[in-house]
């Protein structure tokens, strides 16, 4: 094991290298994407250095006493097969402590991350494409802003496994990202948010109780931003998602593995039509 590793949390402000290193890896990370992680858990970031030089990266972000999500599992690439990662990955279960943890991991990963105690919940599955900008939005499709802050988490309590208000309030209030819902009958009905990437826009998170208001909230998204190229990150056990990307156009990209250490709360997948990140679930 290589003992020249020092391991340190990461400044807010120092977020900012794992968003960067994941735009090198592909993985198209928005450009707001540091500042609303950095909310979240402050001391779930870590880097890796040697000679004071950046080595390796990973997050554990603790969202509450029970849950974490594990992400930005970067090691140099002229580094790599040394056995930084390792100790980067041990160093980010341990700041979880005994915590379920859940990751967004590549599917060729996904053995390995059996040896650490994962198992497979589902696959999600990136759709991208170019899009036209839809007609106006339907009438009835509010700024999410205009929503009470109250309903979008009680809400997005039926779809993630752990309260995130500190996530929630920057998303949403994020600069460059534009959020739309629809109410129906005084209650929230769908709602979803779009950012600008390194590349495109990507969608997530897309919540909704069924495909044609997921198509009406998606719809005014992308004319608030005038079409071009999207992301939308979907569960492959939702079949009205799957077919709604594929009716816009949208075509698989990548995929990844939604994986838990242990038990999380039931969860109305059939609601989740956009993931909201890969890094931080």
């Amino acid at each position: 094991m290589p003992n020249d590793l020092h391991i340190r949390p990461m400044r807010p402000d120092e977020i900012s290298i794992a968003v960067n290193w994941a735009a090198a890896e592909g993985w198209n990370p928005g450009f707001a994407d540091d500042a609303c992680f950095a909310a979240t858990d402050p001391e779930g970031f870590f880097i890796g250095e040697l000679e004071g030089e950046p080595a390796a990266i990973v997050s554990c972000v603790n969202y509450d006493a029970r849950f974490a999500f594990l992400g930005f599992y970067i090691v140099r690439e002229d580094l790599r097969s040394r056995g930084y990662g390792l100790r980067m990955w041990n160093a980010a279960i341990a700041h979880a402590g005994a915590r379920v943890i859940g990751l967004d991991g590549v599917t060729a990963q996904q053995e390995n991350y059996k040896k650490s105690g994962f198992q497979l919940a589902y696959a999600n599955v990136r759709y991208g494409g170019a899009v036209a900008a839809p007609a106006a939005p339907r009438t009835d499709i509010i700024a999410l802003t205009d929503v009470p802050f109250a309903a979008v988490e009680a809400d997005d309590a039926t779809v993630f496994p752990a309260p995130r208000s500190a996530f929630l309030r920057a998303w949403i209030g994020a600069r460059g990202h534009i959020g739309c819902a629809l109410m129906r009958d005084g209650r929230l009905a769908g709602w979803g948010v779009i950012r600008p990437c390194r590349k495109g826009f990507k969608i997530g998170p897309l919540v909704a109780d069924d495909r044609a208001t997921a198509e009406a909230v998606l719809s005014a998204l992308l004319a608030k931003v005038g079409g071009g190229e999207i992301f939308l990150d979907v569960p492959s056990i939702n079949g009205e998602a799957i077919a709604l990307a594929q009716d816009f156009g949208l075509a698989p990209v990548f995929e990844t593995a939604r994986m838990y250490t242990g038990a999380i709360p039931p969860l109305r997948l059939q609601r989740v039509f956009g993931v909201t990140s890969f890094e931080l679930g």
